[in-house]
C-alpha cells in the first residue's frame, strides 16, 4: 500500500465513523492547489490504486463507499475511485455521487474483472418491488469490464453516464424483474455482447459500438453514430438511428502517462462520426499536464478560484460541495473546467455558479449545480446575449453537467442553463426542478426554464429537462440541433390558472421561437404526471413555427399517471394522452 493510499483509507474510515455518529467530518486543511504531477494529493475523497494494492484493501474501500452512498441521495459526500493501468479483481457497486474511472490512455489499459455496476433499489410500486427510477448522479469512465457473472448491470436513470467503457460481455440496463427505469446515456463505449435495455423508458447511445443485439425498447431509444445499432424503426420498436453524429467532442479525462505523470486528455473536435475514438488506429489525443491546473477543494472560495483562472490555470474540482459567494468566471480561450467525483457548485448570494465568456474552446465537464435559497437569474451562462463570434472550428462544450432546483435544500433560479455562444456543444445535460427531496413545493423551489439557447448553430446530445414551471426548453437561436430529448412536465401545478401560458392551457416543453427559420431535432419524448388531483392540461408538448426549415423526427407524448394530460404532440398534430395511460407517437413534422 502506498503512503497516499493509506492516507485515503484512513480518511474514509474516519468519515464513515463520524457519519455513523451523526457528525460531519472535520474541515480539510489548507492545500497548495498546484499539484505534483507524479503523485498528486487530490484530497481524502479521491482514492487512487495501482495493481500492487492488495485486492482486499480495494474491495474494502469500494464496499465502505457503497454502504455510505447507497441511499445518500441528497447528501453532500462525493467520491472518485481511480485505477492506474493494470488488472483488478473487484466488484465495484456504485451509489450516489460515486465515480469509478481508469487512468489509462485507453479503456483497455485498466481491466476490471468482476463488475462496475449499479443495482436497483426497493420500490413497492414497481414490478418486482425494485426500480432504478432514482439511480442518479454516478458514473463509470475509461476502463474495461470483464463481468464475472453473465453480464454487467448498469441500472440507472438520468445523470449517470457511461463513457469510454468496454464491456466484454452482456450489458444489462434494467434493475431486474421488469422494475421501472428512466435512463440514460452511453458514449464512446463498446459492448461485445447483447445489451438488455429491458424497462428503460428512454436511452441515448452516441458514437459507440454494439457487438450484439439491443433488446427491445419502451418509448424513445436513440442511436447516434453507433456501429451495430438497430435499424431505424420508430415507433415500433421505438428506435431512432442516425448513422453518424454531426459534430462531437469527447469529454476530457485524467490519465497517467508512461512516465507516471498525471495528465488531462482534451479530445479534439470531430465531424460526421461513428464508433469509438479509441478503436485501433485512432489518433493520439492531445493532453495537458496536471501542473497546468489549479486543483480546488471545497474549502476554496470563489475569489481564490477566480484568481487562479485569471492567471491562466485550468481548473480541476475535487469532490465536495463548493459554496460560492460569486460566480466562477472563465475568460480565457481553451480553459478546461473538469469535475472529479461529481462536485457541486452551490451559489449562495443569487449570483450564477459559473459564467463563461464568449471565447473559443472552453470545456466544462462533470459538475452538479445546485440552486441556492436566494434566487439566481441563471446558474450557468455560456457567452453573452450580445456575443456573436463564430466558434465553429473550436466551440465551447458542456458535458455531464447536471442542475438541481431543490432536492438537497430549498433552491430557486429563473433559468438553469443559458447558452448564448454560437456553435456550443451540449452533451448529456440534466436540468431538474426537484420533484422530491428537500424544499419541494410549487412556491418553494421556483424555476421558469431549464435550458435557454439563444446562440446559433448549437448542437445538443442528450438533453434531459424536467419539471420547470414554464417552458422546459426555449430555443431562439438559428440552426440548432437536438439529438434525443427527454422531459417530464411539472408534477405539481396547483391549478390550471397557476400554469397558464400566453398561448393557451399549460406550457409546452420544447419551445422554438416564432422567428427561428432553421432547427432540427430527433427522438423527443415528453411525459405528463400531474399529481395534485386536479385536471391539468398542456395544449401541446412541442411548440414551433411551421416552416420547411424547422423539422422534427420521431416524437412521442406519454401519460404516465395522475390527472389531466397532453392534448397534442407537436403544434396541432398528435392524439390526446389524457386521463389514463397512453402514448402519441409522431414520426415527422411538418
Amino acid at each position: 500500500m502506498t503512503p497516499r493510499t493509506r492516507r485515503h483509507l484512513l480518511a474514509l474510515a474516519t468519515t464513515v465513523s463520524l457519519a455513523a455518529a451523526g457528525l460531519a467530518p472535520a474541515p480539510a486543511l489548507a492545500h497548495p492547489g498546484h499539484p505534483d504531477d507524479r503523485d498528486p494529493d487530490l484530497g481524502p475523497y479521491v482514492h487512487v490504486y495501482d495493481p500492487s494494492t492488495p485486492t482486499a484493501e480495494i474491495q474494502s474501500t469500494l464496499d465502505a463507499i457503497f454502504t455510505k452512498q447507497e441511499r445518500n441521495e441528497m447528501g453532500t459526500d462525493r467520491h472518485a475511485v481511480l485505477f492506474k493501468p493494470g488488472r483488478y479483481d473487484v466488484d465495484a457497486k456504485l451509489g450516489y455521487y460515486t465515480t469509478v474511472a481508469g487512468l489509462g490512455r485507453s479503456p483497455e489499459d485498466v481491466e476490471i474483472y468482476g463488475a462496475v455496476r449499479v443495482i436497483g433499489q426497493p420500490d413497492p410500486n414497481s414490478p418486482g418491488g425494485i426500480s432504478a427510477l432514482t439511480n442518479f448522479w454516478r458514473s463509470a469512465e475509461n476502463l474495461s469490464v470483464s463481468p464475472s457473472d453473465w453480464s454487467n448491470q448498469w441500472a440507472v436513470s438520468q445523470a449517470s453516464p457511461m463513457r469510454r467503457v468496454h464491456v466484454r460481455g452482456t450489458l444489462w440496463l434494467e434493475p431486474g424483474n421488469g422494475g421501472y427505469s428512466s435512463g440514460g446515456y452511453i458514449a464512446d463505449s463498446k459492448v461485445d455482447g447483447i445489451t438488455i435495455n429491458g424497462s428503460q423508458q428512454q436511452w441515448l447511445t452516441r458514437d459507440s459500438e454494439l457487438g450484439g443485439e439491443w433488446t427491445n425498447g419502451v418509448w424513445n431509444q436513440v442511436f447516434s453514430g453507433v456501429t451495430g445499432a438497430p435499424a431505424q424503426s420508430f415507433p415500433d420498436p421505438p428506435y431512432t438511428t442516425l448513422p453518424t453524429s454531426p459534430v462531437t467532442r469527447e469529454k476530457p479525462y485524467l490519465f497517467v502517462d508512461g512516465n507516471d505523470r498525471w495528465r488531462v486528455a482534451v479530445p479534439g473536435l470531430r465531424r460526421d462520426t461513428a464508433g469509438t475514438t479509441w478503436a485501433a488506429g485512432g489518433q493520439p489525443t492531445p493532453s495537458l499536464s496536471l501542473r497546468d491546473f489549479f486543483v480546488a477543494r471545497p474549502t476554496d472560495g470563489a475569489q481564490r478560484i477566480n484568481r487562479e483562472l485569471a492567471r491562466g490555470k485550468h481548473l480541476l474540482l475535487t469532490p465536495g460541495v463548493y459554496r460560492l459567494d460569486r460566480a466562477l468566471r472563465v475568460t480565457r480561450p481553451g480553459t478546461v473546467v473538469l469535475g472529479l467525483g461529481m462536485p457541486s457548485l452551490a451559489p449562495t448570494t443569487g449570483d450564477a455558479a459559473l459564467r463563461v465568456a464568449d471565447v473559443n474552446g472552453v470545456r466544462v465537464a462533470g459538475l452538479l449545480v445546485d440552486a441556492g435559497q436566494r434566487e439566481s437569474d441563471v446558474l450557468v451562462e455560456i457567452g453573452r446575449r450580445d456575443g456573436r463570434r463564430d466558434h465553429a472550428t473550436d466551440p465551447t462544450s458542456v458535458q455531464d453537467v447536471f442542475f438541481r432546483i431543490g432536492g438537497p435544500w430549498v433552491g430557486r433560479a429563473r433559468t438553469s442553463l443559458a447558452v448564448h455562444s454560437d456553435d456550443t456543444l451540449l452533451d448529456n445535460i440534466w436540468a431538474w426542478r426537484g420533484d422530491h427531496g428537500n424544499g419541494i413545493d410549487w412556491t418553494a423551489n421556483t424555476a421558469d426554464t431549464g435550458v435557454l439557447v439563444t446562440g446559433d448553430d448549437v448542437t445538443a446530445y442528450g438533453l434531459f429537462v424536467e419539471h420547470y414551471q414554464r417552458y422546459q426548453t426555449v430555443w431562439t437561436g438559428e440552426g440548432g440541433r437536438t439529438v434525443f430529448y427527454q422531459s417530464e412536465l411539472p408534477y405539481d401545478p396547483p391549478s390550471q390558472a397557476a400554469w397558464a401560458s400566453p398561448t393557451g392551457s399549460g406550457w409546452a416543453s420544447y419551445k422554438i421561437a416564432d422567428s427561428v427559420r432553421r432547427h432540427e431535432a430527433w427522438g423527443l419524448g415528453v411525459y405528463s404526471y400531474f399529481n395534485q388531483g386536479v385536471d391539468i392540461r398542456a395544449d401541446r408538448a412541442i411548440e414551433a413555427p411551421r416552416r420547411p426549415g424547422v423539422r422534427f423526427h420521431d416524437m412521442i407524448t406519454v401519460f404516465l399517471d395522475g390527472s389531466g394530460g397532453i392534448e397534442r404532440t407537436v403544434n396541432d398534430v398528435g392524439t390526446p394522452v389524457v386521463g389514463s395511460f397512453g402514448t402519441s407517437p409522431v414520426v415527422s413534422y411538418p
